[in-house]
C-alpha cells in the first residue's frame, strides 16, 4: 500500500548527520516509501535514496531556478528493482530509476500527467492483475469540468499493450470517473487472496455539510483494464455514534487471515482535532454511491447500505496517521498525532482496547506526517514530522528493570524472560519461561484477592497473578502478619499463577487485618499489604452507611449483594470485583452536598505539568485530593490539595508522558470523583531568544521572551544567583516578559525557563550595562507647548521610547513630557500646553525602570553677568565702539559655521548610511510566495491580444464552464470562416485595409487579434498567412533599410506576429519563466516596503528609478510589530505572527504590510482585503484603533497629515490586534481617505506640502536634501534584486534540457532563410531582426506587464516605473551599439552598466547555440502547432471573432472587391464575398445579429 503525503515544500539540501534513529532534512519532508531494504525520502528539491538504518547512500535532483518540478509520485516497484517517479515538469512526466541507484535513470517519458497538476493529495501503488504489473493512480485535477476521470491504471512495462504509461485499455480510455464537486483521496492497498482493490475517499458533491467517506472496491482478478474499472462497488463509510465525522484523515488495512479488517482516523472536518479511530469489515462492499462510476456509465444512482464501525478504539485530539501489524493474537496499532507523538495502542480478538503506549515524543508541534512505513521485520516504524525522519522501536520492552515494572507497562507484547531477568519481546526469549499479559486482562491488576469460609471456621485467603507463562516458573506465596505467619499449613501447594492461605476466622477483626502478601516468581517479589475483614459482619453506623459498606467489602475480597444491600462471603476464587462497578448505584444514598468544578486556571499545560492550578468552583471543603485521568481511563495520577475553601482550591498537575487532554474531577473522602473538567497537555516551551538583551544597574526593565508556549512558563530563574523572577503573559499578543533585578556588577548572564519542576535553558548572553547618565537639559517654546532636550552620555542600552518617563516640575504643578524622539546623546520630548502655555519647567524627574534621576535647570547668574556687561557697554560704549563691532562679526561667523558644520555633519551621516546600506545590502527578500497565481491561458492571451481591456476582450473570451462545451459557429460565420481560409482572399483583404488612410494602428491591431482568435483553432495555417505577409512586408520597397524591419507594430503583421509568438510561447513561459519572474516582482515590492514609501506622491527610499526616488524621508525606526488575527467574536486570537513596519508607516501601509507577510508566510492570502480590516494597538492593556486620519491627526494650513505609527507612539515589540469589519460587530467601516478623488491635494505623508515649513517646529523632519545624495539607494536596490534578475534573465534565453522553444527554432530559421532570399550577408541584420522579433516584441511586454501573466497583481506606477529600469537593461543586452556613458547618463542606463557587457556575451551565445541545433522537422513543428490548438480549443469565442472581423470586411467592401481583380483572383472569391454579405445582410433583418 503506496499513498501520498502532504507537506509545506520548502526543502532545499540535506544537512546529513548521523544521530542514532533520526535524520533531519533542510527542508519539509514530501513524501518517503520503503522498497526492497531501502528508504526513499522526497523534499522538494531532491529525492534521497538511504539505507534502512538512515545512512544516506545517494540523492537526485529534481528540480532547480530554471526547471521547475515537483514530484507527485514516488512508487517502488520492487518486482522490477526500480522506483518510479511522475511529476509535474513540461506538462507532465514518469521516470523509471534503478532501485539501488536513484542516479541512473533507466527510463524517462514527457508529456504525460499521471500525478495531480495541483497541490492536492493523490493515491499511488503496484497492483498486479494476473501476469500484469499497473501503477494504479487515484487523483482530481480542478480543471472545473462537471464529469472527470479520477482513478487510472497505468502500464509499467513496455511489452504491456500500448506500451509503458499508457493508461488505455483494451483499445479506448479506462477509468473510474466522478461528478463530486471535491474529491481527496485519502489511501489505497490491493488484497492479493482473493486479488481486490480498495480505495478510500472524501467526497462531497455541493456544500461541505454533505461531506462523506466511500471505499471503492474492485475486481483485480480480472484481465482487462474495463473488466476491472467496470467491477466497480462502493459504500459510504459512517463514524461515529456520539457524533458525526464525515472525513478520513488517515487509514490501514489490519493483516487477518479471513475477514478485512481496516481502520480509519475521522474527524468532524479539516480543522477539528476532536478525532475517533474506528475499525471495520470491508470484506463485502457492495452497491454503488452517487458521483462515483466507470467510464461510459453514469454516476447519478445510489445502492447498497452505509458500513458501521466493528468498534471505536480510540478517541484524542488531532490523531494524524495509523499504522498496524498483527502480533498473534493482538492487534498492534500506531498511531501518529498532529502534536508530534507516536502513540501504541494494542487490541485483543475482541477488538478491546489496552492502554496506550508513547513510543515518542517531541518537544514542539510538528504533525507527524499521514502515512508511516514499517521496516522488513516490522521490528521499527520511519515516522515523518516536518523536516525530521525517525525511525522507533515498535517496542519499548528494555526500559523496564523488574517483573513488576514490565507489567505494568501494559504493553503484552513486552514480557519478563525468567532466566535472563529481564523484560523483553517473546523472541527474544528463548529456551526459558516468559511471563506476561493474559490475553483477556489487558486492563486487570496485576495481583487479585477473595476470601471464602469454610464451616470449620477457617477463611481461604485466594492470591492470583494476572500472569501467564510459557512455562514453568518457580513459583511461591507467603503471608504474614506483622513477623508471624499468618497460614496454618493446610493449603495446597502454591500452582503458578495462583496461590491460598487458610487462617482461623478469629484473627478477622471488625478494624481488619492488615496481611502482607509476597509472591515470588522465579527472583522476582511482589507485595501487597492486604486489609481482611468479616465478610458477614461489616457494618457502618455513618449517614452514608450502605455506600461505605460497599466500599469495604469489594476492597476486603468479599462480595456484595445489591438486592439485600449487604455483604458476604465469595464462593470460590475468581476475579476481584471494581468498586466503581459494584457500588456505583449507592451513590444516590450519599446525604452530603456534592462538589463542582467550575474552571481550571490555566487549563493548558507542558508535559512538564505545573504548579499552582487553580480550580474554581462550589462545595470544595469535602475535597480531599484531585483525581487525573488519561485516555481509556489508564495510568490515573493523583494530587494532593491546599488553600481550599469552599469555592477555591490549589492543586499541583504532575508532568505527564504525554500530550492530550486529561480529565480531571475532585475525590471526596468518600473516593467518589466529581465533575468532569479538563486540562490540556502540550509541548514545552521554546525559547528563542530575548528582546532586549541588555539591562542598567537599577534593574526594572522590561525583557520580552522570544518564542512558542509561553503561556506554560512560572517563571525565569536569573543566574548565577538562581533568583526566580515573576513573569507576566498577555494572551491576546502571546507576549511574556519579566522585569530585569537590580545588579551592580558587569558580565554576561544565563536565563532559564521554570515549567513545572523543570527548568530549560532560554539564553545566555544577558548582560548589565550602567544606569544612562542624563547630565542637562534646555527648553524652547513652541506656541503653547514646550519642547525640552534632555542631554545623555552615549551607552549601549537602545532606550525605547515605552522605557522613559519625563515629568517636569514647575512650582507645585507637574507635567507629563511626551517623548517625541530618542538618540544616542539626547532625549527630545514635549509638553503640551494644554489649558495655556507652558514657558519653563525648574526641573525634570527622569525615571527608567527602577531608575530615577532629577536635573534642575541651569543658574541664571551667567545672565546677571551679561547685564552688567550690557551696561558697562552703555557707558563705554564709544571707547569699546569698534571692539563690539569686532566681537559681533566673530560671533556670526561663529554661528556660520556651526550651522555649516551641522550641514556638513548631516550629509556626512546621510552619505555614510547609505555607504553602510550599499555595503550590508543582501537578497533576504523571499520568504515564501505559497503558488504562483498564473492566468489561465485564455485570460493571458486576452491581455495579449487586446491590452487595452476594452469591450472586445470580454467578448472575446468564453464564461467559466462554456469553455468545456464545443463551439457552434453559425451558418454565416462558417461561411465567413471559410472565406478567410483561402491564402489569397486573406492576403488581398490585410493588403487592402492597410492601404487605407482612414485605417489606423489601433485598427491594425485589432483585426490582427481577431484573425488570431479566428483562426486560433488552426494554428497551421495562421502561422503560413503570417509567413507570407512577412515576406511581402520584407519585400516592400519601404524597407530598404533592413534594420528597421519588425521594429515598430506599424502592420497587422507585426502584431500578428506578437500574437503567434505569445501562443506558442505561453507553455515556456509557464513552465521556466514565471517562476522567475513573479520572485522579481514579489522582490522588488519587498525592497521598495523596506524603507520609508511616501504614501501620497509613492516615492519610495528604496526604488531602481530615479523618477520614483524619495529625498524627503522622515528619521525612522525599524519595528518589529506581533500582528494577532482577531478569531470568531469571543475574543480569541491567533498565533501572534512577526510583521515588519517602520514608524513612519501610516495606518493603510502596516494593514498592507501586514496581509503581504501572512501570503508570504503561509503562501495563500488572508480571507480579506485591507478595506474590510481595521488594526487596533494594545497600549497598557487596552486596544486603540489606528486610524488614517482622526481628531489627534496634524494639521498644516489646509492639509492634513496621515497618521504614522509614531504618531500613535507605537514601539518596536507592540501588539496590533487585526479585525474583520464584517465579523467583529460593532464596528464602523473606515472608507480609506485614498477613495477621495482630492486625496493628493487635502492630505500628505512625509513629502511637505509647503516647502518654507518651519524646521524648528518640526525637529523630526530632514532639511530639504540634494538629490543626488539618495542615489546610492538606487545602488542599494539593485544589489537586493539583482540575483532575481539574473535568474530571470538567464531563464529567458537559457535552454532548458539544451533545446530552445520550437517556435523560437522554428522562426529563426525562417529569419535565416529570409535574409538568405534576400541575399543579406550582413550578420548584423540578421541580430536585429531576432531581437525586434522575440525579445522586443514579446519579452519586454512580459517584463513591463506581470499583470499579464498573474492574477490579482497590482501594478503601481511606481513599481512599473522600476520594471521599465530592468526592462531597458534587458533590451540593452541584445543591442550591437557600444554604450558611452559619462556622469550626464541617465542613472537607468548607468545602473546596469557593468553587467551588459556580460549579458551581451551570453545572448550571442544564445543567438549561436539556437542556431546550430538541429532543424525542426516540418512534420515535427505541425504536431506541435496541432498540440497547442488542440489544449486551447472552446477557450475563445470563434463566432464572435468573425463577427467582428466581417465589420472590417463590409467598411472596405468595394475596396477588398477591387483588391481581388487586381490580383486576378478567381472569381469565386468575389462570389463567395457576396455570398457572405447576404447572409450577414439576411440574418441582421431577422433580427439575427
Amino acid at each position: 500500500m503506496r499513498g501520498y503525503l502532504l507537506g509545506i515544500l520548502v526543502g532545499l539540501h540535506l544537512k546529513h548527520c548521523i544521530c542514532g534513529d533520526v535524520v533531519n532534512f533542510d527542508g519539509d519532508i514530501k513524501d518517503f516509501v520503503v522498497g526492497k531494504n531501502k528508504l526513499f525520502v522526497l523534499t522538494d528539491h531532491r529525492l534521497h535514496q538511504m539505507r534502512l538504518d538512515l545512512y544516506k547512500e545517494k540523492r537526485k535532483d529534481i528540480t532547480n531556478a530554471t526547471h521547475q518540478n515537483t514530484v507527485k509520485i514516488l512508487v517502488p516497484f520492487d518486482d522490477n528493482d526500480t522506483l518510479i517517479t511522475c511529476g509535474t515538469f513540461r506538462d507532465g512526466y514518469c521516470e523509471v530509476l534503478d532501485l539501488n541507484d536513484i542516479t541512473k535513470s533507466i527510463y524517462y517519458e514527457s508529456g504525460i500527467s499521471v500525478g495531480p497538476r495541483q497541490n492536492k493529495t493523490s493515491v499511488a501503488f503496484i497492483t498486479a492483475t494476473g501476469t500484469s504489473r499497473y501503477i494504479l493512480v487515484g487523483k482530481k485535477d480542478d480543471d472545473g469540468k462537471a464529469l472527470y476521470p479520477v482513478v487510472y491504471l497505468w502500464n509499467t512495462l513496455h511489452s504491456q499493450d500500448g506500451g509503458i504509461f499508457s493508461k488505455i485499455g483494451d483499445g479506448a480510455d479506462a477509468f473510474i470517473q466522478s461528478t463530486a464537486r471535491y474529491v481527496e483521496f485519502v489511501d489505497g492497498f490491493q488484497r492479493v487472496s482473493p486479488s481486490e482493490l480498495y480505495l478510500f475517499v472524501n467526497a462531497f458533491a455541493k456544500t461541505d455539510s454533505e461531506r462523506k467517506v466511500h471505499v471503492l472496491w474492485m475486481d483485480s482478478s480480472k484481465r482487462k483494464k474495463t473488466d476491472i474499472f467496470k467491477s466497480l462497488q462502493a459504500a459510504t463509510i459512517q463514524c461515529c455514534s456520539d457524533k458525526a465525522r464525515p472525513v478520513l484523515v488517515a487509514s490501514t488495512v489490519i493483516p487477518s487471515v479471513s475477514a478485512v479488517i481496516w481502520a480509519g482516523v475521522f474527524s468532524a472536518d479539516q480543522q477539528d482535532p476532536d478525532t475517533a479511530l474506528a475499525l471495520y469489515d470491508i470484506s463485502t462492499v457492495q452497491g454503488k454511491v452517487k458521483g462515483f462510476c466507470a467510464s461510459g456509465e453514469k454516476c447519478d444512482s445510489e445502492t447498497g447500505s452505509n458500513l458501521q464501525p466493528l468498534s471505536v478504539v480510540f478517541k484524542s485530539s488531532s490523531m494524524s496517521s495509523v499504522a498496524a501489524v498483527r502480533s498473534g493474537s493482538w492487534i498492534e496499532l500506531f498511531i501518529g498525532t498532529s502534536d508530534g507523538q507516536l502513540i501504541k495502542l494494542v487490541l485483543d480478538e475482541k477488538f478491546t482496547p489496552g492502554c496506550p503506549i508513547v513510543l515518542y515524543r517531541s518537544d514542539d508541534e510538528r504533525a507527524v506526517l499521514p502515512r508511516m512505513h514499517f521496516d522488513p521485520d516490522f521490528k521499527h516504524i520511519y515516522i515523518a514530522l516536518g523536516k525530521e525522519l525517525r525511525r522507533v522501536s515498535v517496542v519499548q520492552c528494555a526500559k523496564y528493570s523488574s517483573l513488576k515494572d514490565c507489567r505494568a507497562a501494559l504493553d503484552p507484547l513486552c514480557g519478563w524472560c525468567v532466566n535472563a531477568q529481564r523484560c523483553s519481546t517473546q523472541d527474544e526469549c528463548s529456551n526459558t519461561s516468559w511471563v506476561s499479559i493474559p490475553k483477556d486482562s489487558l486492563q486487570t491488576q496485576l495481583l487479585s484477592f477473595q476470601m471464602t469460609e469454610k464451616s470449620s471456621r477457617k477463611i481461604t485467603l485466594h492470591i492470583a497473578l494476572n500472569l501467564e507463562s510459557t512455562g514453568n516458573p518457580a513459583f511461591s506465596c507467603s503471608f504474614t502478619k506483622g513477623s508471624m505467619n499468618l497460614c496454618d499449613g493446610s493449603d495446597p501447594a502454591a500452582v503458578f499463577p495462583k496461590c491460598s492461605c487458610r487462617f482461623p476466622d478469629e484473627l478477622l477483626s471488625t478494624k481488619g487485618l492488615k496481611v502482607s502478601a509476597t509472591v515470588t516468581v522465579e527472583d522476582q517479589k511482589i507485595t501487597e499489604t492486604l486489609t481482611l475483614r468479616n465478610c458477614s459482619s461489616i457494618t457502618d453506623n455513618s449517614p452514608n452507611a450502605s455506600y461505605t459498606k460497599c466500599v469495604q467489602c469489594i476492597s476486603s475480597g468479599c462480595q456484595w449483594s445489591r438486592s439485600s444491600q449487604r455483604c458476604d462471603w465469595t464462593h470460590g476464587p475468581g476475579q476481584q470485583l471494581h468498586i466503581q462497578d459494584e457500588c456505583k448505584d449507592l451513590f444516590s444514598d450519599m446525604d452530603y452536598r456534592e462538589p463542582e468544578i467550575l474552571s481550571l486556571e490555566p487549563n493548558k499545560v507542558s508535559f512538564h505539568g505545573k504548579n499552582n492550578i487553580l480550580l474554581r468552583g462550589r462545595n470544595l471543603l469535602s475535597v480531599t485530593k484531585i483525581h487525573i485521568q488519561g485516555d481509556l481511563n489508564c495510568i490515573p495520577k493523583e494530587a494532593p490539595v491546599f488553600d481550599r475553601s469552599s469555592d477555591t482550591l490549589r492543586f499541583h498537575i504532575p508532568p505527564s508522558g504525554t500530550k492530550g487532554t486529561v480529565k480531571v474531577c475532585v475525590v471526596t473522602f468518600d473516593n467518589r470523583c466529581h465533575g468532569d473538567s479538563t486540562i490540556t497537555y502540550s509541548s514545552q516551551p521554546s525559547c528563542t531568544g530575548i528582546h532586549p538583551t541588555v539591562s542598567w544597574s537599577s534593574g526594572g526593565r522590561k525583557i520580552h521572551v522570544q518564542g512558542s508556549k509561553m503561556e506554560t512558563v512560572e517563571s525565569v530563574i536569573f543566574c548565577p544567583s538562581n533568583e526566580e523572577l515573576q513573569t507576566q503573559y498577555n494572551r491576546s499578543s502571546r507576549d511574556m516578559w519579566f522585569h530585569s533585578p537590580r545588579y551592580d556588577g558587569s558580565g554576561l548572564f544565563n536565563l532559564s525557563l521554570k515549567v513545572g519542576n523543570s527548568t530549560l535553558d532560554c539564553v545566555d548572553y544577558f548582560s548589565y550595562k550602567p544606569d544612562p547618565e542624563f547630565t542637562v537639559f534646555t527648553t524652547l517654546q513652541m506656541a503653547n507647548d514646550l519642547l525640552v532636550n534632555i542631554m545623555k552620555k552615549a551607552d549601549e542600552l537602545n532606550l525605547s521610547m515605552s522605557e522613559v518617563n519625563v515629568t517636569g516640575q514647575q512650582g507645585d504643578r507637574q507635567y507629563q513630557c511626551v517623548l517625541e524622539k530618542i538618540e544616542s546623546n539626547a532625549i527630545i520630548c514635549k509638553i503640551k500646553g494644554e489649558s495655556g502655555a507652558v514657558t519653563a519647567v525648574d526641573s525634570l524627574d527622569i525615571k527608567v525602570g527602577n531608575f530615577i534621576k532629577n536635573l534642575e535647570t541651569q543658574s541664571s547668574i551667567w545672565y546677571l553677568y551679561v547685564l552688567v556687561a550690557l551696561i558697562l557697554l552703555v557707558i563705554l560704549g564709544a571707547v569699546v565702539g569698534t571692539i563690539v563691532h569686532r566681537k559681533s562679526q566673530r560671533l556670526m561667523n561663529e554661528r556660520m559655521n556651526n550651522q555649516l558644520e551641522m550641514l556638513e555633519s548631516n550629509i556626512r551621516r546621510d552619505i555614510r548610511q547609505g555607504f553602510v546600506d550599499l555595503q550590508t545590502e543582501k537578497s533576504d527578500l523571499i520568504d515564501n510566495v505559497g503558488a504562483i497565481p498564473f492566468l489561465d491561458y485564455k485570460h493571458f492571451a486576452s491581455k495579449i491580444f487586446f491590452p487595452e481591456a476594452g469591450p472586445l476582450a470580454g467578448v472575446m473570451i468564453k464564461d467559466i464552464g462554456q469553455d468545456s462545451e464545443p463551439t457552434t459557429v453559425d451558418e454565416k460565420c462558417q461561411a465567413f470562416a471559410a472565406l478567410i481560409r483561402d491564402k489569397q482572399f486573406l492576403s488581398c483583404f490585410v493588403h487592402t485595409l492597410e492601404e487605407q488612410k482612414n485605417f489606423n494602428i489601433k485598427d491594425k491591431c485589432t483585426v490582427a487579434s481577431l484573425l488570431t482568435l479566428a483562426l486560433h483553432g488552426d494554428l497551421l495555417y495562421l502561422t503560413e498567412i503570417m509567413e507570407d505577409l512577412l515576406q511581402s512586408l520584407m519585400d516592400q520597397s519601404s524597407n530598404a533599410n533592413p534594420k528597421l524591419l519588425l521594429r515598430r507594430t506599424e502592420s497587422i503583421v507585426e502584431k500578428l506576429l506578437t500574437n503567434w509568438m505569445s501562443i506558442c510561447l505561453y507553455g515556456f513561459l509557464r513552465e521556466s519563466v514565471g517562476q522567475s519572474l513573479f520572485l522579481l516582482v514579489s522582490a522588488l515590492t519587498q525592497q521598495i516596503s523596506k524603507g520609508p514609501v511616501d504614501s501620497v506622491t509613492e516615492k519610495a527610499l528604496y526604488t531602481l528609478s530615479e523618477d520614483w526616488l524619495l529625498c524627503q524621508a522622515q528619521d525612522f525606526e525599524a519595528l518589529k510589530l506581533k500582528v494577532v488575527f482577531a478569531v470568531g467574536t469571543g475574543g480569541e486570537v491567533s498565533e501572534p505572527l512577526e510583521v515588519n513596519a517602520l514608524s513612519c508607516d501610516t495606518v493603510q501601509q502596516v494593514k498592507e504590510k501586514i496581509l503581504q507577510t501572512f501570503q508570504r508566510k503561509f503562501g495563500f492570502p488572508y480571507t480579506q482585503q485591507f478595506r474590510d480590516i481595521e488594526i487596533e494597538y494594545e497600549k497598557e492593556g487596552k486596544f486603540l484603533m489606528l486610524q488614517e486620519v482622526d481628531e489627534t491627526s496634524e494639521i498644516r494650513g489646509h492639509v492634513t497629515m496621515l497618521n504614522t505609527l509614531k504618531h500613535y507612539q507605537v514601539g518596536d515589540g507592540a501588539c496590533i490586534k487585526v479585525i474583520t469589519t464584517r465579523v467583529q460587530a460593532p464596528l464602523r467601516s473606515q472608507t480609506s481617505v485614498k477613495d477621495d478623488e482630492n486625496f493628493s491635494i487635502k492630505y500628505f505623508h512625509m513629502v511637505d506640502p509647503d516647502s518654507d515649513t518651519d524646521l524648528s517646529n518640526h525637529p523630526e523632519k530632514k532639511a530639504v536634501k540634494f538629490k543626488e545624495m539618495y542615489l546610492t539607494k538606487l545602488l542599494s536596490t539593485k544589489v537586493a534584486v539583482h540575483s532575481f534578475v539574473e535568474t530571470l534573465f538567464k531563464s529567458i534565453w537559457g535552454l532548458p534540457n539544451n533545446r530552445a522553444p520550437f517556435a523560437v527554432k522554428y522562426f529563426f530559421d525562417f529569419l535565416d532563410a529570409q535574409a538568405e532570399r534576400k541575399k543579406i550577408s550582413d550578420p548584423d541584420v540578421l541580430h536585429i531582426w531576432k531581437t525586434n522579433s522575440l525579445p522586443l516584441r514579446f519579452w519586454v511586454n512580459i517584463l513591463k506587464n506581470p499583470d499579464f501573466v498573474f492574477s490579482d497583481m497590482e501594478k503601481t506606477p511606481h513599481l512599473d516605473g522600476c520594471l521599465s529600469v530592468i526592462a531597458q537593461a534587458f533590451m540593452d543586452s541584445f543591442s550591437l551599439a557600444e554604450q558611452h556613458l559619462d556622469k550626464y547618463s541617465p542613472t537607468n542606463k548607468l545602473l546596469y552598466a557593468k553587467d551588459i557587457p556580460q549579458y551581451k556575451q551570453e545572448v550571442k551565445s544564445y543567438y549561436k547555440l539556437v542556431k546550430d541545433q538541429p532543424t525542426i522537422s516540418s512534420q515535427e513543428f505541425k504536431m506541435f502547432l496541432q498540440d497547442e490548438s488542440k489544449k486551447h480549443q472552446n477557450e475563445f469565442n470563434e463566432s464572435a471573432a468573425l463577427r467582428e472581423l466581417y465589420k472590417y470586411m463590409v467598411r472596405y467592401f468595394s475596396e477588398v472587391s477591387q483588391k481581388l481583380e487586381q490580383t486576378d483572383a478567381p472569381a469565386r472569391l468575389k462570389e463567395d464575398m457576396h455570398k457572405v454579405k447576404e447572409l450577414f445582410d439576411s440574418m441582421k433583418r431577422g433580427g439575427w445579429s
